[in-house]
């Protein structure tokens, strides 16, 4: 059944007559920069009334014009403003609608993305919101035909939108868009200032540092920067302003921004597709990260050493004060602690969402491994005596998109992927080191049913799986034994 979601705010936040839309439009268009340099993957830019934030978008939109014959698919997220959402809410519509016509919706990536837990169909957020409707005649001006994945993020994380935005990077025939203004309702210099500060913390693709009365869509935004940074990608800002300097008086003002978001050279997906985009994510992790291990993966063997010794005295993890290490080992991560005796699994424990600085991740970790592990007792000072350790660093989850059990086995890469699945409310996760033992997929995928609470054979269409990788270092690696006369 066809069901077009129909404009809401044409004619208040933009005009609601076809040639005057285009107008206003083409004329903001004609007054930005002209478009130089590659062409951006993802965009930020504003959404509020065209008369206050139109020229500010318009500079992020010019920079896309030249690629409007080869970008066919936009995901486009903005807040949500009147009806909260737990999440992120896909429309059930079939098309959007704007003065210029309806806006395909693109029926087969919603699907793929209801995939995740945290995304599903929510028609009454998106029936009144303006943060994505005000985008789409500039999108339509400037591409023409084209699809569109609309995304309203409500209360959701950083990780969650990063997820969904890795689970549809496809290559240069997609484009994503985050809809968000700026401070609100400060005066012109008190804006300005908020705004800079903003706009070095999405320059700089830190997250942490935009608060919440820093951006309306910090959390869409901060989901771009999040990926971006494991990307590889740089942005560019291409306007900073606000209603004081458009259209409005100064007193209360309305911050506006737009920025462009640069792949590197040679590192777009080739193909459309997640599975495309999760391999080329894979790549660049796993070399960003052995270059990490390389440089401090002793640290973090020592931390996690440190970590168990102090639970044995004291019954909490180490204290970890982040000025005593190196500034990437701050940056978020996501690991697992594993503890050997004697060449047998004694403990292991970890997440594979990158949720805190990775010192502080690896120490908690290791003490959990110890102590906290349902399958051992918790770990005595008389077994340190042969005790070994290994710190993994996983990659974002990326999920695998499969149409039966034969399929999802002929996806998975033996040896390189780690594997998350879930069903029936149960979910587990095995490192890639357990190829070594579990080297037969269908064996593998088996053993990871049975450790979720599943049978060997179960199967479902509800059945879902997620693929990541991970670096590991091993005390093994060092001269010494890490344990080796470390009594407590």
């Amino acid at each position: 059944m066809t069901s077009i979601r129909q404009a809401a705010v044409a004619g208040q936040f933009y005009p609601g007559a076809a040639r005057e839309l285009t107008a206003a439009v083409e004329r903001y268009l004609s007054l930005a920069a002209p478009s130089a340099g590659p062409t951006p993957k993802a965009i930020i830019a504003p959404h509020a009334g065209y008369v206050y934030s139109g020229p500010v978008a318009a500079s992020a939109y010019a920079r896309i014009r030249a690629a409007s014959g080869h970008i066919h698919r936009v995901i486009l997220l903005g807040p949500c403003h009147r009806v909260a959402v737990r999440g992120l809410a896909l429309s059930s519509a079939t098309a959007f609608a704007t003065p210029l016509g309806n806006v395909r919706v693109d029926g087969e990536t919603a699907e793929r993305l209801l995939r995740l837990p945290q995304v599903h169909v929510f028609d009454d957020t998106h029936f009144q919101e303006h943060s994505l409707e005000v985008h789409l005649p500039f999108l339509q001006v400037i591409l023409g035909d084209f699809a569109l994945v609309p995304l309203v993020v409500g209360d959701a994380t950083a990780e969650e939108v990063a997820e969904v935005l890795d689970a549809v990077w496809g290559g240069p025939e997609t484009l994503i868009v985050v809809s968000s203004d700026l401070s609100h309702y400060l005066g012109y210099d008190a804006a300005r200032q908020l705004d800079q500060a903003t706009c070095r913390a999405i320059e700089s693709l830190n997250p942490s540092a935009i608060g919440q009365d820093q951006a309306c869509g910090r959390v869409p935004v901060g989901g771009l920067l999040h990926l971006a940074r494991r990307r590889g990608l740089s942005a560019v800002t291409v306007d900073l302003r606000n209603s004081g300097d458009t259209a409005g008086p100064r007193d209360r003002v309305v911050g506006y921004g737009s920025w462009l978001f640069i792949e590197p050279p040679g590192h777009a997906a080739k193909v459309d597709g997640p599975a495309a985009g999760a391999e080329t994510e894979a790549d660049a992790f796993a070399g960003q990260t052995r270059a990490l291990l390389a440089r401090h993966g002793e640290t973090l063997l020592h931390l996690a050493a440190a970590s168990v010794e102090h639970g044995l005295v004291h019954g909490k993890p180490l204290p970890v004060r982040l000025a005593d290490y190196a500034p990437d080992l701050g940056e978020p991560g996501a690991s697992f602690v594993t503890l050997k005796r004697q060449g047998k699994l004694r403990g292991c424990i970890g997440t594979a969402s990158a949720y805190q600085p990775l010192v502080l991740d690896v120490a908690e970790h290791a003490f959990a491994a110890a102590f906290r592990d349902p399958r051992f007792a918790k770990l005595t000072a008389d077994e340190t005596d042969g005790l070994s350790l290994s710190v993994s660093v996983l990659s974002a989850p990326s999920p695998i998109q499969f149409a039966s059990e034969a399929d999802l086995l002929g996806r998975l890469r033996p040896r390189v992927d780690g594997l998350i699945i879930e069903d029936s409310g149960r979910k587990a996760l095995f490192l890639p080191a357990v190829w070594e033992t579990l080297p037969d997929p269908r064996t593998f995928l088996g053993h990871l049913k049975i450790k979720a609470g599943l049978k060997a054979e179960h199967w479902s269409g509800g059945f879902k799986a997620w693929r990541f990788v991970a670096e590991e270092i091993s005390d093994e690696d060092l001269a010494d034994p890490i344990f080796r006369g470390h009594h407590t």
